[in-house]
């Protein structure tokens, strides 16, 4: 069943339930899937690793406004935020661990032989594609940086 069928069958699962945070995130990922197979001109579907890609997305815009508003003491605003990216990360592969990330992107330095921050972006290509949906682009930055140093 791909994402999009998914998609449609929880916000039926929903609106019955009348669960409005659920409801608002799931029509979210609805609506940049349709703009994403919209993009390109034709009515595909897109790649899997697109849809992790956007699913990321939504999840990283997600939390940087639960910070903001956490950090505002706007908790009313916070909470529907913290709850849409709990229905997001549903449709995410498991994220690794730190630990697992950094042996992995200790594994990359390994091989590629690579030494200092300047060979960071050649590292965080490697990670990034090894990785994919299963760690976020600031984890595995972070990792990176601390491991080239």
């Amino acid at each position: 069943m791909s994402l999009s069928e998914q998609i449609m069958d929880e916000i039926k699962t929903a609106m019955r339930a009348k669960d409005t945070f659920a409801l608002e995130a799931l029509r979210a990922i609805k609506s940049e899937i349709l703009l994403a197979q919209t993009a390109t001109g034709s009515k595909e579907e897109i790649t899997e690793d697109d849809e992790v890609k956007l699913l990321q997305r939504l999840v990283k815009t997600r939390k940087e406004s639960a910070r903001i508003f956490t950090e505002q003491n706007r908790m009313d605003l916070a909470e529907p935020e913290l709850a849409q990216i709990a229905v997001i990360e549903k449709f995410l592969p498991a994220q690794l661990s730190e630990a697992e990330v950094e042996a992995v992107i200790a594994k990359i330095i390994a091989e590629t032989g690579a030494s200092g921050i300047a060979s960071m972006g050649k590292v965080m290509g490697l990670a990034a594609a090894q990785l994919g949906g299963t760690a976020e682009g600031k984890t595995i930055s972070t990792i990176v940086k601390k491991l080239l140093t």
